[in-house]
């Protein structure tokens, strides 16, 4: 492991609005964190969730833009997620928080009712791995368990594949479809929200990749 790898993870340590759980509390359900994030950002404001965040582009860029909303960024890989909270502790935005963890055990980690809306941004699309997909019936049946009875999931990626797929689950689960884009770039050019690239975006436009959008809502079963 590179030396800048290693102090990017000290300083994460260091970082009071970065959450890094141990095993232990993972599998105990997270109860340090369960039902108590308005606690952690002292206020009741409504909590967003980006999955995946990488470096935090759009956890930052959200948070500066709804100072009345809090945000967390979730991803397992510390050394990208460093930028995002490197930056929220430079410019001591309040809102915005990060939690170092396995998606697969997201619902340990929030109470129900607890989340507003979710942003996935450029997941892996699992291609040979469907149940893996962040937007298959697996998933979102976790996501059920915390979101509010109609809450928001947003899906923006570069792969058709699973902007299709994705399309499928909403269909085939009677969620309610909000917006559908191929191509932001092209349809969309002045939306401000999806106007904002992540690392992994600037890379694939730079490559003439269409990034395509999807938002529904979830209702409680």
């Amino acid at each position: 492991m590179g030396k800048d790898k290693l102090r990017k993870f000290e300083e994460n340590k260091l970082f009071k609005h970065v959450f890094q759980p141990l095993s232990a509390e993972i599998m105990n359900s997270g109860l340090e964190f369960k039902g108590r994030w308005h606690e952690k950002f002292g206020n009741s404001n409504p909590v967003v969730l980006e999955l995946g965040c990488g470096k935090g582009e759009y956890t930052v860029a959200l948070s500066r833009k709804y100072p009345d909303k809090n945000f967390i960024g979730v991803d397992i890989k510390g050394a990208r997620l460093w930028r995002g909270a490197k930056t929220v502790a430079d410019e001591n935005i309040p809102n915005a928080a990060f939690l170092r963890i396995r998606i697969e055990f997201i619902d340990n980690f929030f109470a129900d009712n607890e989340i507003d809306e979710i942003w996935i941004t450029f997941p892996d699309p699992q291609i040979n791995k469907p149940r893996k997909r962040l937007t298959s019936p697996l998933f979102l049946d976790r996501y059920r368990r915390f979101l509010k009875n109609g809450g928001i999931i947003h899906l923006k990626t570069d792969s058709r594949m699973l902007h299709n797929y994705t399309l499928s689950v909403i269909k085939e689960n009677n969620f309610t479809l909000l917006s559908s884009y191929t191509d932001i770039s092209a349809q969309c050019p002045e939306d401000e929200l999806l106007g904002v690239k992540t690392f992994y975006e600037s890379q694939y436009l730079a490559k003439r990749i269409p990034i395509t959008y999807l938002k529904f809502r979830i209702e409680k079963m």
